[in-house]
């Protein structure tokens, strides 16, 4: 291959030769995404070539304020013009304005303040975590962990080690700890897995990757009670509920259920990589000097933009939009019949439209053809995780186009069913 092959076409711009490029260059965990996206606007997105999409992923719940938003821009610009890296060694005004809010937000039930380490994901915060509760369970005799089925944590050794999902689980075993999985939403069958050798409970608030899978109502406030009986820590992973996405500043305040130690990320930084673990009380004490860092977490350009992110949230009425227009979303995604359509779960702009068999996948597709952009993240359910900036028209917009959608996915899996037939018939 010649330095010219290395090196790429810089002719092929458009989606297919951005696809090509991209299938060269990456290694094959992603595929090849079907859309080359190059810029957005508020809730909208162009491709590569120059065609439009209402965003209803905003990038798995990152994009807070949408594309391209004021605040956002301006934040980052103005820091990364005055400084954009310190390392850990020393520190920086914007990382500790940021903690200091996080730990006001969370603060506002009297309960104990917290302390906070931030890191540049999700992944490295429940990283974080995990350290944090290795320690406990070290310094209290406690040798085992409890996560629950289906649940995602992340995909490096020690998140994976306490994610439920076995296809993506088991290729990278043995993890070198015990942790013990419990079916999600069954307060009795937690109850009887935590005993006084727990460490702690790793447990969403509400399941993102299983399909924004919610639990029965109380099951959070039954969880924090079974920790407490037991002296085994709570682990709430807001990785993508967290920062208005239901409604609130955090999912477990739906139920009041304050965890001991709680995960951050995604809608945090607005498009940025930032992450944040905050241990309540004691706990917040855990680590001594030297025992967790991190080169990249919580430098300054990635603290500008997360306060960008709360103060525009609070200022704009964010999380009242979150609650409205979800509602409003899925109130227009019940009032559609149709065969493939079997519902709507979730809360606030957090949603999976639930499906009648394992046709997600075509939806999806139908859907980017009309100009919208869903996700299918189970065969029969499929994401909504739009910006909090998402106008009531917008979600009007897409329930409105939804039966057309549903029937377009319904026509091009039987033309699937009908070509898979003639073929059988030709090879027989």
């Amino acid at each position: 291959m010649s330095g010219d092959d290395l090196a790429g076409d810089d002719g092929l711009t458009g989606s297919d030769g951005l696809r090509k490029r991209f299938e060269a260059a990456f290694m094959p965990n992603y595929g090849v995404p079907p859309v080359a996206l190059a810029r957005g606007e508020g809730c909208t997105v162009w491709d590569a070539d120059g065609r439009a999409y209402l965003d209803l992923i905003a990038g798995i719940a990152v994009s807070s304020l949408g594309h391209a938003h004021p605040a956002l821009v301006e934040a980052v610009t103005a820091q990364a013009a005055t400084i954009a890296h310190t390392s850990n060694l020393f520190l920086h005004e914007p990382e500790v304005l940021l903690a200091e809010r996080l730990r006001g937000l969370l603060g506002g039930d009297g309960g104990p303040a917290g302390r906070v380490f931030l890191a540049n994901s999700g992944t490295e915060a429940n990283e974080c975590a995990l350290k944090l509760a290795i320690k406990y369970g070290k310094e209290n005799g406690r040798s085992y962990f409890v996560a629950a089925e289906n649940g995602f944590h992340g995909r490096t050794l020690g998140a994976l080690s306490l994610t439920g999902k076995t296809a993506i689980r088991e290729p990278f075993g043995p993890f070198g700890r015990d942790v013990r999985f419990v079916p999600y939403g069954d307060a009795d069958a937690l109850k009887a897995a935590v005993d006084g050798d727990c460490a702690a409970v790793f447990l969403e608030p509400a399941q993102g990757e299983a399909g924004v899978v919610p639990p029965p109502d109380g099951y959070f406030a039954a969880a924090r009670e079974i920790c407490d009986a037991a002296g085994a820590l709570l682990v709430a992973d807001e990785i993508q509920s967290a920062i208005g996405r239901t409604g609130t500043w955090f999912a477990f305040q739906h139920e009041n259920a304050r965890p001991d130690v709680i995960t951050l990320a995604k809608g945090l930084g607005g498009g940025l990589p930032i992450g944040a673990c905050v241990a309540f009380g004691p706990h917040g004490d855990l680590f001594a000097k030297g025992d967790h860092g991190s080169t990249f977490g919580g430098n300054p350009i990635g603290a500008a933009a997360a306060l960008a992110v709360l103060d525009t949230i609070d200022r704009d009425g964010l999380l009242g939009n979150a609650a409205a227009v979800g509602d409003a979303l899925a109130a227009g995604i019940d009032a559609v019949d149709h065969p493939l359509l079997a519902g709507v779960r979730g809360r606030g702009l957090w949603r999976a439209i639930t499906l009648t068999g394992p046709h997600a996948p075509a939806v999806e597709a139908a859907a980017r053809d009309a100009g919208f952009l869903i996700n299918a993240l189970q065969p029969d359910a499929l994401r909504l995780a739009p910006p909090l900036i998402l106008t009531a028209e917008q979600a009007r917009a897409f329930t409105a186009a939804l039966p057309a959608i549903l029937d377009a996915a319904q026509s091009a899996a039987q033309s699937a069913a009908d070509a898979a037939g003639d073929s059988a018939v030709k090879e027989n």
